[in-house]
């Protein structure tokens, strides 16, 4: 199986539509000399990477970055420490928001994709022709579609027409200039985005009802049915990993017997 960051991409796109792997740390599995495997945790030093890290959601960004051609447009899952964290992710971010045009934030609820508790947004920018001297990003638009909704894997999954609104305020093909601002959709400049700690981006301003009011909790035997869900969900993805990895091995015992 290749490593997908391991090189410079060999050849640009102009479009990329992405959900990359979520994880903390990128690692390989090592073998030792007693036949016993391991994880070792790696970064990548590339030359056209940002900065060197072992985050895999940053290095994700800045290979999605890499590869895209001018003009080229991108929307990328982030994991909410994509937008926060400091060191590496801080770095990351100003040098998106200058060289790019990181143009829309969705934060989307939590539990939309396999691993319950992850909190993802999509992160959509654009590679244009340079413009020295000057940054890219002129305004980040974040539309908040996580405050006060919850979707589950099987009882209420998320749907096409749940993002009707964030579609008709984003205006595909129509300028940006065009935006109006809402209850959920709010524009911050380049200027206010580069005032905030560290750049971070996590930005929100609702305030979700159910901190306020103990009656809109969810009841115990729904929580416990998300919980089955998810633990379903996860013994899926690990099955499917299982036999992913056993393939190779498999083969090779064949040709081995033949």
């Amino acid at each position: 199986m290749k490593d997908a960051l391991a090189a410079p991409p060999s050849r640009h796109a102009s479009v990329v539509l992405a959900n990359p792997p979520f994880g903390v740390k990128s690692s390989i599995t090592v073998v030792g000399e007693n036949g016993k495997a391991g994880r070792e945790t790696i970064s990548y030093n590339r030359d056209d990477f940002w900065t060197t890290t072992t985050d895999k959601q940053l290095n994700f960004v800045q290979h999605i970055a890499s590869m895209l051609a001018i003009p080229g447009r991108a929307a990328v899952v982030v994991p909410d420490n994509v937008l926060f964290d400091g060191g590496g992710g801080e770095t990351v971010r100003r040098r998106l928001l200058n060289q790019f045009d990181v143009h829309t934030l969705l934060r989307l609820p939590t539990g939309i994709f396999y691993a319950g508790g992850v909190k993802a947004n999509v992160l959509f920018f654009d590679k244009k022709t340079a413009r020295p001297g000057q940054p890219w990003t002129d305004t980040l638009w974040v539309y908040d579609f996580r405050v006060g909704q919850h979707f589950t894997l099987k009882q209420n999954p998320l749907r096409r027409e749940h993002l009707d609104d964030f579609v008709d305020c984003y205006l595909p093909g129509e300028p940006r200039s065009n935006r109006v601002e809402t209850e959920r959709f709010r524009p911050f400049t380049y200027a206010e985005l580069l005032e905030r700690d560290k750049v971070n981006l996590d930005i929100t301003w609702l305030k979700d009802p159910a901190l306020d009011d103990a009656d809109s909790q969810l009841p115990p035997e729904v929580i416990a049915r998300e919980i089955v869900e998810d633990l379903e969900a996860a013994l899926s993805e690990f099955a499917a990993i299982a036999e992913a990895l056993a393939g190779p091995k498999a083969a090779a015992a064949g040709d081995a017997v033949g």
